[in-house]
């Protein structure tokens, strides 16, 4: 029993709050005890690991082929590419790694290389294995369907599937960290294949990234052939366009339309002049028929003549000069009339011409703008027709000068020695995991540990006071337990027998015990043997002793001695024959009273105020009463003996006994009102206590101890 969480949790929980800090000290003491499992264990590990390092294992080669990926493509025609080169960012070098991982690169490789005829990477053509023909038998056993049979082009791809996986697995593609180079390692059976393959994949990449920017300079070309061919379509129908409407409209120059817009003000000016003009003939027209007198009419007028005529105007006109005045006024009023006249005609004139010249130069206008419009169209489709015309001379030329984004850095070379198994770290690491492997062992085996291997731990689980740690006595049968006693009175045995018996006696110093009775929670704890052992001690003492079979269920007290009488204690009991009588006596271990085959209950029997008589009686006559009982959670003999007894005695056996038997037997006890004078740990083995690390520092199986004793 040890003294960790793991091995006492569920006694100590009834008897303490338990505690949620691991120990590690416990721990560790527990890894040590257990030291010869674990490294049992991690020796077996070891040889496992050893076996398929250096046996089982197919030992495999590596190769690795470096390519860096050129951040910018040098420009051999000076030409602007189609097809860029690639950036160094990360997303790119990230696009770049699984490109190299991609299906249809590997796909390549394997066309390239042959691996379909590889018995290495095409497992049909591989000898099955025993693993292979075992699943075979047992798929064979199992009724299942036929599958079904593929199309020869289907399985035909299925197969190179497989090999292209078979591939992949064997491949690993690394970028350097802060670089945009990339390591393309290739692991096989054969150094000579893992170098090829390596170097083909990476010849592989560099060529599909030239068979890309082939396809795409090709496709490009191809467009602006198209693209051309339909531009100079388009220029052609401009420039026929142009080419009508020039042929079909009498056009004006800009220049022309200025002078012509000059023209028209100056049109303008006029006909505004000739406005003013006709309003002044007309109003003049106007005021010489709005005249009345002759002095009014003359200054109007204005006619010197018909000034002079007027005069004054203070004496009246001659009827000659009064005719010749309106004649000469009637004249100048008509010469006004047509004055007018002729003033309006020419505004009307005017007007009709400048109506004209505007409409002739609106026209001249939208001729010129749509000359202007078609030419630009013309303009237009040309310049776009030499933009594509140039760009497809320069795609065409690309075609063959196109260079690949990535260059090979070095080439594989052919592994000297295999890359696989790595036998030191396969031997490190089964060591470790033995190490792991028989920790794990160790510590469930203790958390499921049951049973008791130290006076501590059986006291800290009931409670009650350990007296005695008695170890296992080397005979062979149970009558040479106490020969061997008698013999070798110093043995470990011995001094364990009596240290029992001192803890006993002191057990109460007020009042000695007298009776005492020796239990055990189920058969073969040897409580018979404490109790013989506890009997002989006392009379090497000197002391009167008497060694009662109560176990009269079973009667074991035969295979210790030969007696010839068969009447025993219950002759005794009921009354046919005296003690003294059937008493046996061995002068190792003073008298012996056996049991006896009866019909009758043996609880009622020792229940009987026979029986408690019969102790009284035997206390007068003997120093002790060593009583041998039944187990205590077969039968409930002992909670009725032990009201009789002064001191009651608790045989655990060592590393057997289980925390719950202990546990039912002192519930048992309480619920009987008997209180459990004391423990013994009994059978213990120096062997078991020293595998489980208390052999050179627990009490006396401690290395210093074997000095004092003689086995």
């Amino acid at each position: 029993m040890f003294q960790d969480g793991a091995t006492t949790t569920a006694p100590r929980a009834a008897a303490e709050p338990a505690d949620d800090v691991i120990d590690l000290g416990q721990v560790l003491g527990t890894l040590w005890r257990g030291k010869v499992l674990i490294g049992g264990v991690t020796l077996a590990a070891m040889l496992v690991g050893g076996y398929f390092a250096f046996v089982a294992a197919v030992p495999t080669f590596t190769s690795t082929s470096v390519v860096m990926l050129e951040s910018r493509e040098s420009e051999v025609s000076g030409l602007e590419d189609v097809i860029g080169g690639l950036s160094g960012d990360t997303s790119v070098v990230n696009t770049e790694v699984e490109v190299l991982r991609g299906r249809q690169l590997m796909a390549q490789v394997v066309e390239a290389t042959g691996l379909m005829q590889d018995p290495e990477f095409n497992s049909a053509l591989q000898q099955p294995g025993t693993m292979d023909r075992l699943k075979a038998m047992v798929t064979s056993l199992i009724p299942s369907a036929p599958a079904p049979e593929l199309p020869p082009d289907l399985a035909e791809a299925r197969a190179r599937d497989r090999v292209v996986s078979a591939l992949l697995q064997r491949t690993s593609i690394r970028n350097v960290p802060q670089s945009m180079v990339f390591q393309i390692s290739v692991e096989t059976e054969s150094p000579v294949k893992s170098k090829l393959l390596a170097d083909a994949i990476a010849d592989a990449y560099i060529l599909d990234q030239l068979q890309v920017k082939f396809e795409a300079t090709e496709q490009a070309t191809d467009w602006l052939s198209d693209r051309v061919a339909e531009l100079r379509t388009e220029l052609e129908s401009s420039e026929q366009r142009l080419q009508d409407f020039r042929a079909s409209t009498q056009l004006v120059d800009e220049q022309t339309l200025l002078a012509l817009d000059r023209q028209a003000k100056e049109l303008r000016d006029r006909i505004g002049a000739a406005e003013q003009q006709a309003a002044a003939a007309t109003d003049r027209v106007a005021r010489l028929e709005a005249a009345t007198s002759l002095a009014e009419r003359a200054e109007i007028s204005g006619d010197a003549v018909l000034q002079r005529l007027a005069g004054t105007g203070a004496e009246p006109l001659s009827a000659e000069d009064a005719a010749l005045f309106d004649q000469r006024y009637q004249t100048l009023i008509d010469r006004a009339r047509l004055d007018a006249q002729r003033a309006a005609d020419q505004l009307v004139s005017l007007r009709t011409g400048l109506q004209e010249f505007e409409g002739q130069i609106q026209s001249q206008s939208a001729d010129l703008i749509t000359q202007q419009q078609l030419t630009r169209e013309a303009e237009s489709s040309r310049l776009i027709y030499e933009y594509f015309l140039s760009r497809m001379k320069e795609t065409s030329v690309q075609q063959g000068i196109q260079q690949a984004d990535s260059r090979i850095l070095s080439q594989a070379v052919v592994p000297g020695a295999p890359s696989a198994p790595n036998k030191p770290l396969i031997l490190a690491m089964s060591m470790i995991l033995g190490l792991m492997l028989g920790s794990g062992i160790v510590l469930v085996t203790e958390s499921r540990q049951s049973t008791y291997r130290t006076a501590r731990d059986l006291e800290l689980s009931t409670r009650r006071t350990v007296m005695g740690q008695i170890p296992m006595i080397p005979s062979r049968s149970r009558k040479d337990a106490i020969a061997y006693l008698a013999d070798k009175p110093t043995s470990s045995a011995a001094e364990a027998v009596r240290n029992l018996r001192t803890s006993v006696l002191l057990s109460n110093l007020d009042s000695q015990p007298q009776v005492i009775v020796t239990t055990s929670a189920v058969p073969g704890e040897g409580k018979t043997t404490t109790a013989l052992a506890l009997a002989q001690n006392l009379t090497q003492m000197g002391r009167k002793v008497l060694l009662v079979e109560g176990d009269i269920r079973r009667r074991v007290f035969s295979q210790y001695f030969r007696f010839d009488g068969k009447k025993g204690l219950l002759s005794v009991l009921a009354g046919e024959t005296r003690v003294e009588d059937v008493v046996a006596h061995d002068p190792r271990v003073g008298d012996v009273l056996i049991g006896e085959e009866t019909k009758a209950n043996a609880a009622d029997v020792f229940s009987s105020d026979r029986f408690a008589g019969f102790v009284r009686d035997m206390r007068a006559l003997y120093d002790f009463i060593i009583i041998d009982t039944p187990p205590v959670l077969v039968v409930p003999d002992v909670r009725i003996i032990g009201h009789q007894a002064d001191a009651l005695l608790f045989v655990v056996k060592w590393d057997s006994t289980s925390q719950v038997q202990v546990e039912e037997s002192m519930r048992l006890f309480d619920t009987a009102n008997l209180k459990v004078t004391g423990l013994v740990l009994s059978q213990i083995s120096p062997q078991g206590m020293k595998r489980y690390g208390y052999g050179d520092s627990y009490g006396a199986y401690s290395a210093y101890g074997k000095k004092y004793y003689t086995d």
